[in-house]
């Protein structure tokens, strides 16, 4: 099935809690910290919704800025679930959020300690949920939960609708159609997220390398005058690998020639958006967030 846009913003899902204000002697919300802007621009939500943060940064992936804008951080090598666990048992976190990704090709350099070896040894397979359900569950056996990553995303995280001056044009909108349910396909094989498309034809699959360089690649094979779909995972578990995008992504696509890129509204995380509109603005490049249909068994695991 297509998504259609509703005509108008949707409220974000899984927004800020009720409790916006958390009082001095609460429990600081535990940041899992990976590379990019968002766990930045995470971190900074929290605090202006009044939560204490305790980050948790990965050497070689968090950008030290975020460990500026926390209350408290400890740094830690990829693989150290057991200090990780310690630190959260020791600053008093009870709950805890992923922010950002890890590279991918830093998985293949792990030096695992002896807690996240015996979680390895017990997963049937490496692929990314595999093991980020397993820390999620290790957390949880030591009294920390894992919640949503959208959950006090605020507006990092749009409704439907056009974000850009240029609404999607009809041979825009067809390659969007085309393009959708093979992005889902190779979402749920845990393959990559996005997909580029030039008249109704796959141009590019995004896999390891990531998605601003699918675009790339993409947009050379097309020739330019692409469009690029980015979703959810079926069942997408909104705990870790929510799609997000920012003012690179727009970049590589004004270097690719795009003119169209498609996302799945209350899914996908636009970060800094003033300043990807006006990139997007400025390539003549159209973005829009669609509704996707209603699927069952979506994986909020948080409550």
């Amino acid at each position: 099935m297509t998504p259609t846009p509703s005509g108008r913003p949707t409220s974000p899902r899984g927004g800020a809690s009720a409790a916006t204000e958390a009082a001095a002697g609460d429990p600081p919300i535990g940041l899992i910290a990976g590379y990019g802007r968002f766990p930045l621009l995470y971190a900074r939500n929290l605090k202006a919704q009044g939560y204490r943060v305790f980050c948790a940064a990965i050497r070689e992936e968090t950008d030290p800025a975020v460990t500026e804008v926390a209350d408290e951080h400890r740094w830690l090598r990829l693989g150290q679930l057991g200090k990780l666990i310690e630190a959260f048992r020791g600053a008093g976190v009870r709950e805890a959020v992923m922010a950002g990704k890890v590279h991918k090709t830093r998985i293949y350099q792990l030096r695992p300690d002896l807690r996240a070896v015996k979680l390895m040894a017990r997963a049937p397979d490496f692929k990314d949920d595999t093991l980020l359900g397993a820390v999620a569950d290790e957390l949880g056996r030591s009294g920390i939960r894992l919640v949503s990553s959208i959950a006090h995303a605020g507006e990092l995280l749009p409704g439907s609708g056009v974000l850009t001056r240029r609404a999607p044009s009809g041979e825009e909108r067809a390659d969007i159609d085309f393009g959708w349910d093979l992005a889902k396909v190779v979402a749920g094989q845990d393959v990559g997220q996005s997909v580029v498309i030039k008249n109704r034809s796959v141009m590019a699959v995004e896999a390891i390398e990531g998605t601003d360089a699918a675009i790339r690649r993409g947009g050379e094979l097309g020739g330019g005058g692409v469009t690029v779909v980015k979703v959810a995972k079926p069942g997408q578990d909104v705990r870790f690998d929510v799609p997000t995008i920012g003012t690179d992504t727009v970049v590589a696509m004004a270097e690719a020639g795009a003119t169209c890129l498609a996302l799945e509204a209350g899914l996908t995380l636009v970060l800094d958006r003033d300043e990807v509109v006006a990139a997007a603005d400025a390539a003549g490049i159209s973005i829009i967030l669609l509704e996707a249909p209603a699927e069952s068994g979506r994986g909020d695991n948080s409550s």
